[in-house]
């Protein structure tokens, strides 16, 4: 009878763990990731703003208050340096490796001077840049992607109709572009 019972129970517990591994993994085999749907977007290194309803790469923004766009990026041969400055109550940003896994964010708040400028590169990239940091870079901020290919979520607030015209412009003018001055 104990023998049984464990059976039983080692085969519900088998198809537990096979069923949470099937779960977790389906993005992957599926190509429906968000890595995949923000590279869907179209060219890299550059924001697409994103609507209230689903576009072709299936992304939307649902939140009323928030603008949302993205950007794909790959710092295998140069860095790609992040830029945005506007009038917009706050804004935030977050990087995300090729799997999906959060590798730095910040506000606003967390700012030089409340303007975005961030530039993204492999610790290679990263250590040769430092050793004679150009002017343009002073008040950047340097981020070390251990992954080439990843993706850039920029978020601003719109809490009313009027400040609408604005958290476009912010992210429409938003820049996410290859920084050419990293080779020498």
């Amino acid at each position: 009878m104990l023998r049984v019972l464990f059976a039983i129970l080692a085969g519900l517990f088998g198809a537990a763990l096979l069923h949470l591994v099937i779960i977790l993994s389906l993005p992957h085999f599926t190509g429906r990731d968000a890595a995949t749907r923000v590279a869907a977007e179209g060219d890299l290194e550059k924001f697409y703003l994103l609507d209230a309803t689903d576009d072709d790469a299936g992304l939307s923004n649902d939140d009323p208050f928030v603008r949302t766009a993205v950007c794909s990026f790959d710092v295998e041969e140069n860095p790609v340096r992040l830029t945005a400055k506007g009038n917009v109550p706050f804004w935030s940003v977050a990087l995300y490796d090729a799997a999906s896994n959060e590798v730095f964010s910040m506000n606003d708040r967390t700012s030089v001077e409340g303007a975005l400028d961030i530039l993204i590169g492999t610790p290679i990239q990263l250590t040769e840049l430092r050793k004679a940091l150009p002017a343009d870079l002073q008040k950047t901020i340097l981020v070390e992607s251990a992954r080439p290919d990843g993706y850039a979520v920029l978020r601003t607030l719109a809490p009313q109709a009027s400040f609408d015209a604005a958290a476009r412009s912010f992210l429409a003018e938003a820049g996410c572009d290859l920084y050419a001055g990293s080779q020498g």
